[in-house]
């Protein structure tokens, strides 16, 4: 097997600064062109239904798989496991969140009821179990990369990796509930979970732009310290 070089390093990194990007420019487009469809009160998810939708299940996957070449390059640049484990979870639950559709909610595609009485499917129940495993494991690397950014005195971003989860999971959560229905939530779902989705890859994007920017030669802490966050 080739020996990995640090051009190769380089890349995988890149991958980080491309994944988040590349996957909001998409949904956005789609959700502003697609009929019927409302981005303030639909999700994301939901643009793989109908005519279409496989333009948003490939989204899914190629953002899964640019993160899961993330994760590997966090894993050689910060030569530590649980944070870049946590990011190619993240990866994972992306990818099955394409392989597997939702089932149709708040009124999308036309015609549908706002809320099923149960799962239409097991590709919607997967795809439900599967971006809820993604949203919590993001949600714990912002905080296992907190712990290690402040044991290196970086606190900065420390504070910005615990305001990121706790944003992420307050915007999430807002969005669950507005897609359950709540007479008062439920016309806004989409912009809640937008939100997130936006602090989520706005954290790792800036992550990936961090390390890309030292590309050190050995293993060293975003900071150049002999440790490192996670």
């Amino acid at each position: 097997m080739r020996t990995l070089t640090p051009a190769d390093h380089w890349r995988l990194l890149l991958c980080g600064v491309v994944a988040g990007p590349l996957f909001v420019v998409a949904f956005l487009v789609q959700g502003a062109l697609r009929p019927h469809y409302d981005p303030l009160r639909h999700p994301v998810s939901s643009l793989a239904l109908g005519p279409g939708g496989w333009v948003q299940a490939v989204n899914f996957v190629v953002a899964g798989l640019l993160t899961l070449a993330f994760a590997a390059g966090l894993r050689r640049a910060l030569h530590r496991v649980w944070g870049p484990v946590l990011v190619g979870v993240w990866g994972a639950g992306l990818i099955g969140a394409g392989l597997f559709t939702t089932d149709p909610v708040s009124g999308y595609p036309p015609g549908t009821p706002g809320l099923l009485p149960e799962y239409g499917s097991a590709h919607a129940a997967l795809h439900d179990y599967l971006s809820l495993a993604a949203f919590v494991v993001l949600v714990a690397a912002c905080f296992v990369f907190a712990a290690g950014f402040a044991r290196d005195r970086e606190f900065g971003w420390a504070a910005y990796s615990v305001a990121s989860g706790a944003g992420f999971t307050a915007a999430m959560a807002t969005a669950t509930i507005a897609f359950g229905q709540d007479p008062a939530l439920v016309a806004h779902g989409g912009l809640y979970q937008r939100v997130a989705i936006a602090i989520g890859w706005a954290w790792l994007t800036l992550l990936a732009l961090r390390l890309l920017r030292r590309r050190p030669a050995g293993p060293r802490t975003p900071a150049g310290r002999p440790r490192r966050p996670s």
